[in-house]
């Protein structure tokens, strides 16, 4: 008998977007701000464990920032972001 293989799931729903859009906002923005970043690539682990294989592309507007994308990569890993 061979093993059974899950298929990673390599797309987001809406509600996912939306769920890992309101955490970035409300707990990441805030530390790069902190941090005078401009650009960047994270994981999503900060949404939790499920979407710890995707990447949030984001790039400062104005006073905040953007979500440009997301990106699934399975072999994300997180960065501590604490100050």
């Amino acid at each position: 008998m061979q093993p059974y293989h899950v298929q990673p799931v390599t797309e987001l729903s809406e509600e996912e977007r939306a769920c890992i859009a309101d955490q970035f906002y409300e707990e990441i923005v805030p530390k790069l701000k902190k941090m005078h970043a401009r650009i960047g690539t994270l994981s999503c682990a900060f949404a939790g464990e499920a979407f710890e294989t995707w990447m949030i592309l984001f790039r400062e507007a104005g006073e905040g920032f953007d979500i440009v994308d997301f990106e699934y990569d399975p072999d994300a890993r997180s960065l501590n972001l604490d100050l």
